[in-house]
């Protein structure tokens, strides 16, 4: 899987934009603030309907215009495929699929699997247990509808459960405590598939990432990821009920897989909590490259890798380690210069420099460089 090619329309800080990909390793260069990333989110958001920046839509769309578009030319399985997404202020996004609408965002799961790579995700071990949990949903989201589908219906449920202890309060309302028990019984549902399907995928996870870990820390470390449900057993049903009154009192449900949390263990130490901000990046690091080998191997292809300034926020080693991981990855790449390629006599397919929300392709012919404005 690779993208050819990427157009943009009144998206953030450009008003056009139309930009081709090589299969290989894309370097985007340039100064701060000058629109690097906002290429990124738009591949991001072309394959996951969502920002990594968690912002709305009217938000991405360039200031004084009403809506904004997004199209991206990519190939799978030798088989060209086009996705057009339609950004609007006061609307629901449009998205279609080889000039065909498509009803739910959640249809484009699969489509363009990416994995993302920014500063942000080396502290994913120290920050709280929200972004483990995110990580994990937005990885088995691209990979399995039926997460997607349990995953949509458990949240509708959770904010209609949380609706209803309100709305009964102290009160006894016999119907409204019947209500809350179908929702009890639906929620248990639901959560049970969602912690099943997290338990593999952590399990398969742990296989891969323990090579990885071992040959980043020179054989010096072994890590063990250990998911953490919130409910032991397949008991969440009951686990609701036992909790009711103080659910009642917080006006929230305080049981279920929307609190559960991965733990990462070198030895006895839990390095979320004793680890040095070392040991946290390191091992970040080899969950993202171990989030590749997994994609990989469930959808028989390899996702695009989208690196936003990481290498900046590295030691030369792991620098080093996270380059030679990219051979036969499509790979965009933010950053602020191009030493860190040079000094690891990376090779780079394609160079563009970002100014302004102008994008230049440098080419390399002997001792000229040829400047294409895009």
């Amino acid at each position: 899987m690779y993208i050819q090619s990427l157009e943009l329309s009144n998206f953030r800080n450009y008003s056009e934009l139309n930009i081709g990909f090589d299969k290989g390793t894309n370097i985007l260069y340039g100064n701060n603030a000058q629109g690097k990333t906002n290429i990124l989110e738009s591949i991001y958001l072309a394959g996951t309907a969502k920002s990594h920046r968690a912002v709305r839509d009217r938000e991405i769309i360039k200031f004084n215009e009403e809506e904004a578009h997004i199209k991206v030319l990519l190939e799978k399985n030798n088989v060209p495929v086009r996705i057009d997404m339609h950004l609007k202020k006061n609307k629901s996004k449009g998205i279609a699929i080889n000039g065909i609408p498509i009803r739910k965002a959640s249809e484009l799961f699969g489509i363009l699997n990416v994995v993302f790579f920014s500063p942000e995700d080396l502290n994913i071990i120290k920050n709280g247990p929200a972004e483990r949990r995110r990580f994990i949903d937005l990885e088995l989201c691209q990979l399995d509808k039926v997460y997607v589908h349990n995953l949509v219906n458990y949240n509708k449920i959770i904010n209609q459960r949380n609706k209803l202890l309100k709305d009964i309060g102290y009160g006894n309302d016999k119907e409204l405590m019947d209500t809350l028990d179908i929702w009890d019984m639906q929620l248990a549902d639901f959560g049970a598939k969602i912690i099943t399907r997290r338990n593999q995928f952590i399990s398969d996870i742990n296989e891969i990432i323990y090579d990885i870990h071992k040959k980043l820390t020179n054989d010096k470390e072994e890590l063990n990821v250990k998911y953490e449900p919130n409910i032991i057993g397949n008991n969440l049903y009951e686990e609701l009920i036992r909790c009711r009154d103080r659910d009642f009192k917080l006006k929230s449900t305080t049981v279920g897989p929307h609190r559960d949390d991965i733990s990462f263990m070198i030895g006895d130490i839990d390095i979320r909590k004793f680890g040095s901000q070392g040991q946290q990046r390191t091992a970040a690091l080899s969950l993202k490259l171990s989030e590749i080998e997994l994609v990989k191997l469930m959808i028989n292809d390899v996702p695009v890798l989208l690196l936003d300034d990481v290498l900046s926020e590295l030691d030369s080693s792991r620098q080093k380690q996270l380059l030679e991981s990219l051979n036969n990855v499509q790979t965009i790449i933010t950053c602020t210069g191009l030493d860190e390629f040079i000094e690891n006599r990376f090779n780079i397919d394609t160079i563009y420099e970002v100014i302004s929300g102008t994008v230049e392709k440098k080419v390399s012919t002997g001792a000229q460089t040829i400047t294409e404005k895009r």
